[in-house]
């Protein structure tokens, strides 16, 4: 992709309901999105992790700092859409989330291991979803409603694209 802010391309929703198959394929994605971030940032120094991903952009360290929080949004959302009638679930503003300190100087490894332990609960939530509750819906006050198969694209895509930040990152600068 020659976009910088896309490297993995923008996300597409799903048309219609995801088969059995499409589901457990975003799952497994999501599963191994740690570990994909993880091995992203191995063995990057301070400076190279302070680089931003492309001019005006976050900091890798912004980037890994940034996923935790989105997807622990995404799990809360995830579980109330599973236990209440199309809730209202509450944005965030994660531009000025990745201005917190936490965020800008914080070493990533802790972000990284929050990272695991979300998605270990989150995979597990998800892979115990009926096949009637992934129609269960939630309304995003910006996105609508929405339902449990376009938040799995949704988060399967988002960490794809945040690996994809800083990997792309890596091989423009020459860092193997």
């Amino acid at each position: 992709m020659d976009d910088l802010r896309y490297p993995v391309g923008d996300f597409v929703p799903p048309a219609a309901p995801l088969t059995p198959a499409q589901r457990a394929d975003y799952i497994d994605a999501i599963e191994k999105a740690p570990a994909a971030l993880r091995a992203a940032t191995a063995g990057l120094d301070r400076a190279q992790i302070d680089t931003p991903y492309r001019p005006g952009g976050w900091t890798a360290r912004q980037v890994v700092h940034h996923v935790p929080d989105s997807h622990m949004n995404a799990y809360v959302r995830v579980c109330l859409a599973l236990t209440e009638d199309e809730p209202t679930i509450k944005p965030y503003a994660e531009d000025r989330w990745a201005e917190l300190a936490l965020a800008r100087t914080s070493p990533v490894d802790m972000s990284l291991d929050l990272l695991d332990l979300v998605h270990r609960r989150l995979v597990l939530v998800l892979r115990d979803i009926p096949p009637e509750g992934w129609s269960r819906r939630l309304r995003h006050p910006e996105r609508g409603v929405v339902d449990l198969d376009w938040m799995l694209a949704q988060y399967a895509w988002h960490g794809r694209h945040h690996v994809g930040h800083v990997a792309a990152l890596r091989r423009r600068m020459g860092w193997a």
